[in-house]
């Protein structure tokens, strides 16, 4: 997600704007916390009228709705406070009514807010992978499974994971008087959103109900405490690992070599991968840049000139000796 650092701001302090885009109707309002000015990919904080209503439909890119205050109805159902749903992109939705109006968050995550009026999935659409779950009453507590864990008294439940690239939103609260002492920094980008409480960061200060974040990956945070407890909902970009340390002045670069570091002492094979052309691979050092075709031959491939060139081998080497490089 290539989105600014943005941190802290508070919703609060801003107006609703009306939502213009194609597709949506009247009565849509947002609040726009982080865009990616690349694909349109954004979370914003939305608010929808009294008697809003929502005909069946999709979107093309995958959105996931946090549902703060009031219920939507849904084939019959009330989904109110603490609903959440990840739909993928292609994925259809009945029909939604907001009788009372709802306020809430949503993300687009790989494209702009889009809504197609739809009664089926796209052929193409994951629907194995959509969510629809009551997060308040539906899910319980855990401790953190964030490793490094943090201090005790952060406790999660998580809403949503990517197999695929192990990003995932969660919930989380930090229980009256937690506090942590250290800075930590992550691989990942990660962002958050207040919906209850304040908390108190050591960079800025307190961030209070509404206040939100997008920190990319490398930069410094904390230490942390939270007097009187803080519920939140917070998302990242891929794996989450704290690097913890007590240097509050140490830059990107640094963190960034010290994280590139332990990487190394822990998945050294994940660096014997080197990228040809538009794809990577495993080094094999014998051969350094080979291949196999749908018959077990070797297809060898070496730079020249700091180009890409492709040659093919009849078959193995021969039998005591390597090819020779380009012949």
């Amino acid at each position: 997600m290539a989105r600014p650092h943005i941190e802290p701001f508070v919703d609060r302090e801003v107006p609703f704007k009306k939502m213009a885009l194609p597709g949506f109707p009247r009565g849509m309002h947002y609040k726009m916390l982080s865009l990616d000015t690349d694909t349109g990919a954004c979370s914003m904080t939305v608010m929808f009228e009294p008697g809003y209503e929502l005909p069946p439909g999709m979107s093309y890119s995958e959105m996931e709705l946090f549902v703060m205050t009031g219920y939507i109805e849904m084939e019959g159902k009330q989904h109110g406070p603490g609903t959440y749903i990840c739909l993928p992109a292609g994925v259809h939705l009945p029909a939604m009514k907001m009788p009372r109006g709802i306020t809430g968050l949503l993300f687009y995550n790989y494209g702009e807010p889009s809504f197609v009026e739809s009664d089926a999935d796209h052929p193409l659409a994951e629907r194995d992978k959509m969510i629809k779950v009551n997060a308040y009453d539906e899910m319980q507590w855990s401790s953190t499974n964030f490793f490094p864990a943090t201090a005790p008294g952060c406790m999660v439940k998580i809403l949503k994971f990517d197999e695929r690239t192990q990003a995932f939103t969660f919930m989380y609260c930090m229980t009256p008087n937690f506090w942590q002492d250290n800075i930590s920094y992550h691989d990942c980008a990660e962002e958050a959103y207040h919906i209850w409480g304040t908390s108190w960061m050591m960079q800025f200060g307190d961030l209070p109900t509404g206040g939100y974040f997008y920190r990319p990956p490398y930069i410094n945070h904390g230490a942390f405490r939270c007097k009187l407890g803080t519920l939140a909902i917070g998302r990242t970009d891929s794996q989450l690992y704290n690097h913890f340390h007590f240097n509050p002045w140490s830059t990107l670069e640094e963190n960034r070599e010290r994280a590139g570091a332990r990487m190394l002492a822990w998945k050294p094979d994940l660096y014997k991968w080197v990228a040809t052309g538009d794809h990577n691979h495993p080094a094999d050092f014998e051969f350094p840049h080979a291949h196999f075709n749908e018959k077990g031959a070797r297809i060898f491939h070496h730079h020249d000139g700091g180009d890409l060139d492709h040659n093919h081998g009849r078959s193995r080497p021969p039998a005591g000796g390597k090819r020779k490089r380009g012949k």
